[in-house]
């Protein structure tokens, strides 16, 4: 099982963050980058570091706020009404002070009070911006503060250097980010025990197991203790349903499709999946937990490209050019992966189109962000079996920002596409967890409503026939399923990435290194960057993660971009395309780190601009899957 991930190599504004080499031969991936020892010295790094950089991420953008709201005022808007708007759309800015030159900061206009508990350290911080601001400079105090409550003080002077603004800032989104990240990294044991009254198993096995340290994660699967998912051959007649019900002591009995999801009050799961062979099944399992893969005026013109974007996205009024770089705030500084997988120079040639539709099955999206909101379709929270997938982890927030946070619109990041619309699936819930049940419900909800391709940021070491079923629907509507291979840094296969229905992808540096926690093997199809990557985050704000769940999004978006440049593409052959234009990492030619290597958006739309047939596949693709399948049914 996997969460959202967190580890770091990326451009910062002052230079480069590297990972150790791999090994003497630069082609080869050494056996150090895969040790126990590596891995987790490199995941406390990259935790650090990805902090470190969402950190760095809420002041640039905290700064252009600051900016924007001294320009409304210096055109006329009343200083208290821009302040009050700042703070109701952004709840980080706890106290917003705007004032004249030289005038005490008591006497200017305030809105929001300074946090009692660390009112010394804030008002001596708060007289300091002040005396910088009036003297035409512009300020940041260091972070201050403690668990979830972490601030710092910024000041702006206008440029007209006769009034300013300062303030004090909340940055809880650091506790989010670390908290999130000890478990997306594996750092920590996930889940703990008792937790949705979860076992820890073996995966091959079943047998107990004490996850203890994070270790233990890999080849581990967990389920919950009362409940097994059954397929029976013939669907239970009504008496039947009633028979089975009372002599397990059923609590309830769900059924999607032609599967059960049986829950009882005190039967444990391995004496229900006894108990179900008398009956004619197909299968009988435990109900396994998944988790995330983390290791978290322009507009009107954006608005209108929209409505103007042919199918194949690529008439609009915004020309691309080969030197083009969006305006959107946190671009050139910190988004290193864009450019890295040829992404501006691909959009020379199509921005995706409207009509293809992208689903995001995960922990739901923040539906009022403001980098997102003009991209997001209807969705359907699972979990609350309603029509309101508001993220409340932030992991599903972050995937959808690198697929389609909006770009060019002098806001915050820039994501893949520029027209492709959205549909959120909310199936993992407030702690990132989630039954086989709510994925594959999801999974089939986005697949019967319109999605032609499907991020799967999420997984599970067990190889679930319930859930293969969902995958199987989704792939047989002719849905691009792609999906996370996890963060363990285990050959261990992990589903639903393996089945041979889905793209898996890991996960890579901007040195083209492999990622110290992405998984890898055989069933490895592609890589896309994995690495502190910049994206939306729940509340308005941004956030650097890592992880397998952060470069199956770049994957899923560059589908999207290949169906939108040719729509009569099959799934087989979106993958076929994305396979063949990959460019070659590690070993030459396919290897289990890196699959065919690194996506190419460029290579990969023209490659669907020539295609109008079936593309030919590589021996190895369908020898990868043969063997899948036989491996499968071999027993």
């Amino acid at each position: 099982m996997w969460r959202y991930l967190s580890s770091m190599t990326l451009v910062l504004g002052l230079g480069i963050i590297l990972f150790p080499h791999h090994s003497n031969n630069e082609n080869q991936p050494g056996p150090e980058v895969y040790s126990t020892t590596y891995e987790t010295k490199s995941k406390l790094a990259l935790l650090e570091q990805d902090v470190k950089l969402t950190d760095d991420l809420c002041r640039s953008q905290c700064s252009i706020d600051y900016s924007r709201m001294l320009s409304q005022i210096e055109n006329g808007e009343p200083a208290l009404k821009v302040l009050s708007e700042m703070k109701t759309e952004h709840e980080k800015m706890d106290v917003l002070i705007w004032s004249k030159q030289s005038q005490p900061l008591e006497k200017g206009i305030t809105v929001g009070e300074v946090p009692s508990s660390y009112k010394e350290q804030a008002t001596s911080y708060l007289k300091e911006a002040k005396a910088a601001v009036d003297e035409g400079k512009h300020y940041q105090s260091p972070k201050f503060g403690a668990a979830q409550q972490v601030y710092f003080v910024q000041g702006t002077p206008a440029t007209n250097r006769d009034s300013s603004l300062v303030g004090v800032i909340h940055q809880d989104v650091l506790y989010q980010v670390t908290d999130h990240q000890l478990k997306n990294l594996r750092l920590e044991p996930y889940p703990s025990e008792n937790r949705w009254k979860v076992e820890s198993v073996d995966t091959d096995t079943l047998q107990d197991k004490v996850v203890d340290h994070p270790e233990d994660n890999q080849g581990t699967s967990h389920y919950h203790q009362n409940e097994v998912v059954v397929r029976f051959k013939h669907d239970p007649t009504d008496a039947q349903l009633t028979q089975i019900k009372n002599e397990i002591k059923a609590i309830s009995a769900q059924k999607l499709g032609y599967t059960y999801v049986f829950r009882t009050q005190g039967m444990e799961a391995k004496a229900l999946m006894a108990y179900f062979k008398k009956w004619d099944v197909v299968y009988v399992e435990p109900h396994f937990l998944y988790l995330t893969n983390d290791y978290y005026d322009d507009q009107e013109a954006a608005n209108k490209d929209d409505s103007s974007s042919t199918d194949t996205g690529t008439s609009t009024s915004t020309d691309i050019t080969t030197n083009f770089m969006p305006n959107d705030n946190l671009y050139s500084k910190y988004q290193w992966n864009l450019p890295l997988i040829e992404t501006v120079q691909g959009w020379q040639l199509t921005r995706g189109s409207k009509d293809v539709i992208v689903a995001v099955v995960d922990t739901g999206v923040d539906l009022k962000h403001p980098d997102l909101s003009n991209k997001l379709l209807p969705g359907y929270n699972v979990i609350s079996d309603n029509d309101n997938p508001q993220d409340d982890v932030g992991h599903g927030t972050h995937v959808t920002g690198v697929i389609s946070a909006l770009v060019n619109n002098n806001l915050g990041v820039a994501g893949m596409t520029w027209y492709n619309k959205v549909l959120p699936v909310k199936v993992l819930d407030q702690t990132g967890a989630g039954s086989t049940y709510s994925v594959a419900q999801g999974i089939i909800w986005a697949a019967d409503h319109g999605a032609k391709v499907m991020n799967l940021s999420l997984g599970n070491y067990a190889d679930s026939s319930f859930l293969h079923d969902a995958i199987r629907y989704a792939y047989n509507k002719d849905v691009a399923l792609i999906a996370a291979s996890g963060n363990d840094n285990t050959e261990r296969p992990g589903y639903p990435a393996a089945y041979p229905e889905v793209l898996a992808v890991a996960a890579s540096d901007s040195q083209n290194n492999k990622a110290p926690f992405s998984n890898y093997g055989d069933y490895i199809a592609v890589t896309a960057p994995g690495v502190s990557i910049a994206s939306t985050y729940p509340n308005n704000q941004y956030a650097a993660l890592s992880g397998t769940s952060m470069a199956s999004p770049h994957v899923t978006a560059l589908a999207a971009l290949v169906r939108s440049t040719n729509p009569s593409l099959k799934n087989t052959e979106v993958y076929e395309i994305i396979r063949q234009t990959a460019q070659d990492l590690g070993t030459k030619g396919k290897d289990k780190y890196f699959g065919f290597g690194l996506i190419d958006v460029v290579k990969a739309v023209k490659m669907a601009e020539q295609s109008s047939n079936q593309v030919s596949y590589f021996p190895q693709s369908l020898s990868r899957q043969m063997h899948l399948i036989t491996k499968k049914y071999a027993y």
